[in-house]
């Protein structure tokens, strides 16, 4: 992890100040501020490159096997542009790729990226790409990040066509939460584009160059938060367009036409989702653009988290089954086992029905098959209406044994389903709040949806807490038999409830007394002792690890029976 300096830069808050990180090139010969980029990066393809500017640093001469640290050695060469090159490299005392980004000590910008990348480092959110290293040494300075090998950025995927609905949904609302939370730690990201949004194999998506690509090309803006928040803005528009939402050409995709102005995406294409359109036009509104319905705009990440979470929720789609082959019948099946089979092009002839019995000799059979079956199903009915006889009896029989069992000992009441009647998130012991908006996906009746924790570095939440979960509202006290916990990852877990006079909702962890726990993927929690409560708190107290190695608790449903 970088060197945790207290010479880190103080950024923007969320009064949209502007950052120091921000501020730090504005001293420099090169410094333009920038509110709104739009012109492309094709200057900065793989292998391309760039063409310096008079007067600036000149890139270090290195070359693909030069070790730095004596501990990364450099691969390939990414990206070449503006006295600054990045690479792919080879971290050999972990053993992992990683990615660097080098410079001259004596660049205009060496002492901000410095600064802007032991500032990332410190946020410490895996939803970015973290900041591992940042050095200044024998003349270098350099920046060491991860590198994410099963990630993809968001301009390859464009490059096949708009994603799928919820995938914008997805993307749009990850962004703009890890923005938000940058935003709150006073960072600003500034290069908010295409090809700085990775989609990982698990469908997570991520960040890289928090502050850091911004240091690197001299971009600063007085508005930090209205910038990150437009560029969200433009990314969800060429996710639901594959249209970048100006003039010009950029980041491989077509712009729109000249003249006409930022026009709405459903407008630009049809089976646009209409609440997603008006979302992109919300937060591009800073350009002059108004939303259908006429809503505020979004000028902060903050500003477009909330009214995502006031959108109607955008389920996953339905997974596609393909119908089974028809069936086949075989050789044998259609009678033809051991005989010699017909050689194509060859008429077989038909073979000729058998002749009717028309003799004397048939007659009389055909009276005698009559009388046999007559009798035989007089034989029949006569038993089927002895053996109804019988079973009536024995029903009577076994009604009046039922009655006199009951008139000796109590019946058993079959377990009935018990309707949660409002649920919301408990976090005694952090914040106070995790994920609220998504708290009814615990209990709806839609499969795939779930309710999920923040990410944490370890299985027991970091260490920052004993736990969180959820509470369950169940509308009156009532008798609780079982409670079934579905869970997406193997999590421990415990049912905790209130004393069953209570009123009004508890908000104290104390409140609640365990009455049963477990672990696992699929938890059955049933209370030792006969309980009667309106309050239920399923308390989460393992997590599962992620595919991208951090720990987060998601709850799929939760079913109450009596």
């Amino acid at each position: 992890m970088a060197e945790r300096s207290t010479a880190a830069v103080d950024v923007a808050d969320n009064s949209g100040d502007e950052p120091l990180t921000a501020k730090a090139d504005q001293t420099t010969s090169d410094g333009v501020a920038h509110n709104r980029e739009r012109e492309t990066d094709s200057e900065e393809a793989q292998g391309s490159g760039g063409t310096e500017s008079p007067g600036k640093a000149s890139p270090p001469e290195l070359h693909s096997g030069h070790k730095l640290a004596r501990r990364y050695r450099l691969e390939e060469c990414v990206t070449r542009l503006d006295g600054f090159s990045s690479w792919r490299a080879m971290d050999e005392k972990l053993r992992r790729a990683v990615g660097v980004h080098l410079l001259p000590a004596d660049h205009p910008r060496a002492r901000s990226v410095l600064a802007a990348a032991r500032s990332s480092a410190l946020l410490g959110d895996p939803r970015f790409v973290q900041v591992l290293d940042a050095v200044e040494e024998n003349d270098l300075v350099y920046v060491v990040h991860e590198w994410l090998p099963d990630a993809t950025e968001l301009t390859a995927l464009l490059a096949s066509g708009p994603l799928e609905v919820h995938e914008a949904y997805q993307m749009v609302s990850q962004v703009s939460q890890a923005m938000a939370a940058a935003h709150r730690e006073g960072l600003a990201h500034l290069k908010l584009t295409p090809g700085a949004v990775l989609r990982t194999s698990s469908g997570q998506w991520r960040i890289r160059g928090l502050a850091v690509n911004a240091a690197l090309r001299g971009i600063s803006s007085d508005t930090p938060q209205r910038a990150d928040t437009e560029a969200i803005g433009a990314l969800l528009y060429a996710v639901l367009t594959q249209r970048w939402p100006y003039e010009n050409d950029a980041y491989g995709l077509s712009g729109l036409p000249k003249g006409v102005g930022l026009i709405a995406p459903d407008q630009v294409r049809a089976g646009v989702h209409r609440g997603l359109s008006e979302l992109a036009m919300r937060a591009l509104a800073n350009d002059g653009a108004t939303a259908s319905r006429h809503e505020s705009p979004c000028t902060t990440p903050e500003e477009l988290v909330k009214a995502i979470s006031e959108m109607p929720r955008i389920r996953p789609p339905e997974p596609a089954f393909t119908a089974p082959p028809e069936y086949q019948r075989t050789t044998y099946q259609q009678g033809t086992y051991g005989r010699q089979s017909p050689r194509p092009g060859v008429p077989q002839p038909v073979p000729a029905p058998p002749p009717p019995l028309q003799s004397r000799t048939g007659t009389a059979l055909k009276w005698a098959v009559s009388a046999l079956l007559i009798a035989a199903l007089g034989l029949g009915s006569w038993q089927l209406a002895d053996a109804l006889m019988d079973h009536s009896n024995s029903d009577d029989t076994k009604k009046t044994q039922t009655t006199d069992g009951n008139e000796k000992g109590p019946t058993r009441t079959a377990s009935k389903s018990i309707a949660i009647s409002g649920a919301r998130d408990f976090d005694p012991f952090g914040d106070g709040s995790e994920k609220p908006s998504d708290i009814d996906k615990v209990y709806d009746s839609a499969s795939g949806t779930y309710w999920q924790t923040d990410f944490y570095k370890s299985a027991d939440f970091g260490r920052l807490k004993q736990g969180l979960g959820v509470i369950l509202d169940l509308g009156k006290v009532q008798q609780v038999g079982k409670v079934t916990v579905s869970f997406v990852g193997a999590t421990s877990v415990e049912l905790r409830a209130a004393s069953g006079d209570t009123a009004t909702q508890p908000l104290s962890f104390n409140s609640y007394t365990k009455v049963a726990n477990g672990s696992g993927t699929a938890v059955s929690l049933k209370p030792v002792k006969p309980l009667k409560t309106r309050y239920l708190l399923v308390w989460l107290t393992q997590l599962p690890q992620t595919d991208d190695g951090t720990y987060r608790g998601r709850v799929m449903d939760i079913k109450v029976t009596s």
